[in-house]
């Protein structure tokens, strides 16, 4: 079996007392697609930066392809970047931009624009080839920027939150753009962001990081449904989690039950359930939770007032108040709203099954 293409090995850095990335430990196979996230200052950009060679490892090591990478400089490595700037050079053309990264590498000029010109019609704005970089919009100039940096055909290329300064339709259109490229041609991606939608709509992989650490590595479905310790749980998505003390093991719908300030519930099966007296949580994500305005037949359910909704096209997210200021986000269909009567004003029962919650011990209260 071939080495994975990067390998980060207790890689840390320091800036002065401040540690940037601690002990950061990953694989990246050939031709993966993996996001990094994280919110701002938990080290993903500095990663991105050390894979790209601006930044050297205080401690650990960095492979690529096979090869110790740690002093080699960014331009001796094969590893381009898309930056959230785009860093278009204003005095070149769109063609010559593209050209660029070719001319440094001692490629002639016919061959460089045969190349240049075969990569914009692949990204669909041939016809901007002799354009001037600023009469172009910003979904053109990303563009020109994937363009650049894919036209020597890297095998590891290194976006940081290339999409953050683009509309939301162009975000949408450039993802597809993105995962169609990434596919079509194999290269691995190793993409920064602080977008949740655009991780999950790309990633095969999803690193979350929090400060300077790795909290959790896996596949969108992974991070998303079972969150490994709370910071995770709290940052991907819309989760709702109830802590408290193991009260007994042994439920009909469960491992054991967890009581809390706001009533007492089943807790799922884990691999490694807790002792009775320990400290936990469980997550019930907020599309798990089903609401209804008269008390039904359920495994676990609260009461709790509605305090206000968020509509996103056709998804609408409830927030919600039990009577201790517990807040719960339940996450539905617009069309679902119908018949709920959501400003009748009165309780509403959320309910949810034992096996659509997640259990975490590790770091609950």
């Amino acid at each position: 079996m071939s080495e994975p293409l990067v390998i980060l090995d207790g890689v840390e850095k320091s800036f002065g007392d401040f540690v940037a990335v601690r002990r950061a430990d990953l694989t990246i196979e050939e031709g993966e697609f993996v996001a990094i996230m994280g919110p701002s200052g938990c080290g993903k950009t500095t990663t991105l930066r050390m894979l790209a060679g601006l930044e050297a490892p205080s401690a650990g090591t960095i492979r690529i392809g096979g090869a110790v990478m740690n002093d080699v400089p960014p331009h001796q490595r094969d590893t381009p970047m898309v930056w959230q700037s785009l860093a278009l050079f204003p005095f070149l053309n769109v063609r010559e931009n593209v050209e660029f990264g070719l001319k440094m590498r001692g490629v002639d000029a016919g061959e460089r624009k045969r190349r240049a010109l075969d990569w914009l019609e692949r990204l669909e704005i041939g016809h901007f080839a002799g354009r001037a970089i600023e009469t172009l919009s910003g979904g053109q100039k990303q563009r020109v920027a994937l363009a650049r940096s894919l036209v020597t055909e890297p095998r590891l290329l290194l976006l940081d939150e290339p999409l953050s300064a683009l509309d939301a339709h162009l975000v949408i259109r450039m993802q597809g753009v993105l995962t169609r490229l990434q596919r079509e041609l194999g290269i691995t991606f190793v993409y920064v962001t602080h977008s949740h939608s655009e991780a999950f709509a790309m990633a095969d992989r999803v690193v979350i990081m929090s400060q300077g650490e790795i909290a959790q590595i896996g596949t969108p479905r992974e991070i998303y449904r079972a969150p490994a310790n709370r910071f995770v749980a709290e940052f991907v998505g819309r989760n709702n989690i109830l802590s408290g003390t193991i009260q007994q093991a042994g439920t009909k719908t469960g491992s054991g039950a967890l009581h809390t300030p706001i009533g007492r519930f089943d807790v799922p099966a884990a691999p490694s359930v807790p002792a009775a007296g320990a400290t936990a949580s469980i997550v019930i994500a907020a599309d798990m939770l089903r609401i209804t305005r008269e008390a039904v037949e359920a495994e676990n359910s609260v009461t709790a007032t509605l305090i206000s909704e968020e509509f996103v096209g056709s998804i609408v997210t409830l927030f919600l108040e039990a009577d201790d200021g517990t807040e719960f986000k339940v996450q539905l269909q617009e069309r679902a709203l119908t018949d709920l009567d959501i400003h009748g004003g009165g309780q509403f029962y959320l309910s949810w099954a034992t096996g659509d919650a997640h259990l975490l011990v590790e770091d609950a209260p």
